[in-house]
């Protein structure tokens, strides 16, 4: 990995700077994250986020492993990657630390989002603010039902998902969010691959098949639910035979466990 210049206070240098706010090193190594690395991404910048709104200038590797759910270690190994390693004693900065988060998840710029599913799960991504707040918008809004079609859903129309290459080009959608029963989804992925959309968000509950350069990552709320099923149930099984449930651990709260696929 490439070394970067930083100045006393472990923010790169002027001279390390581009325009834009693009770090030297960064665009030429992102490629090269794991995924495990960059599912964690946005972990950190959630974490990082809500230290910024609380006015917090600088965090130590161990108040941002605590915040954001991993072990300190794990962190500084992933931060390393983007050329940032902090200052001892000090920390990280952490408004470098979102811009340089930020600038690798490529949410330096607005991305348009083609959500097609408008049911009851539709209507609530449709709705949900927090998009916004993070460079998406919702830009399009399709279904197949007719019943549907022409709905106005704040700012936007319901079109039919006939629509959706015309739609995609008008609106340049960069992520196509398939919120439609299973059987419907793969159609769907087919018309968004079809349409030049390289990027799908699935909450259907079923695999889709897409060609090679096509990401999809997938969302399945009972699979989720299943998971931790499975942990009630091991509890359970490890319950003495009163079925008294053992107490709880002392010592203050810590950030919840996140298992990762």
């Amino acid at each position: 990995m490439s070394q970067h210049a930083f100045d006393g206070a472990g923010a790169p240098s002027a001279a390390s700077r581009q325009p834009g706010g693009r770090v030297d090193g960064v665009v030429a190594e992102f490629r090269t994250l794991s995924e495990a690395t960059v599912s964690r991404l946005p972990e950190y910048l959630r974490a990082l986020h809500l230290l910024a709104q609380a006015g917090h200038a600088t965090v130590s590797s161990e108040a941002l492993a605590t915040a954001s759910g991993v072990t300190s270690a794990k962190l500084r190994k992933d931060l390393s990657q983007l050329g940032s390693y902090g200052t001892r004693g000090v920390g990280y900065d952490v408004a470098l630390l979102v811009e340089q988060i930020e600038h690798v998840l490529g949410l330096t710029k607005r991305r348009n989002v083609a959500l097609i599913g408008i049911g009851n799960l539709g209507h609530a991504l449709a709705g949900y603010a927090g998009f916004a707040s993070r460079g998406f918008r919702i830009s399009a809004l399709l279904d197949a039902d007719p019943a549907r079609v022409g709905e106005k859903l704040g700012d936007l129309t319901v079109r039919h998902v006939d629509d959706l290459s015309e739609v995609v080009g008008a609106e340049r959608v960069a992520i196509g969010v398939i919120a439609t029963p299973a059987g419907a989804a793969q159609e769907v992925a087919d018309r968004l691959v079809a349409a030049g959309v390289r990027s799908i968000l699935n909450f259907a509950p079923c695999v889709l098949s897409v060609p090679e350069g096509v990401e999809v990552r997938n969302v399945d709320l009972a699979i989720e639910l299943q998971i931790l099923s499975f942990h009630e149930h091991r509890r359970e099984r490890a319950m003495p035979a009163g079925g008294t449930p053992p107490p709880a651990p002392d010592g203050p709260p810590t950030a919840a466990k996140v298992v990762r696929s």
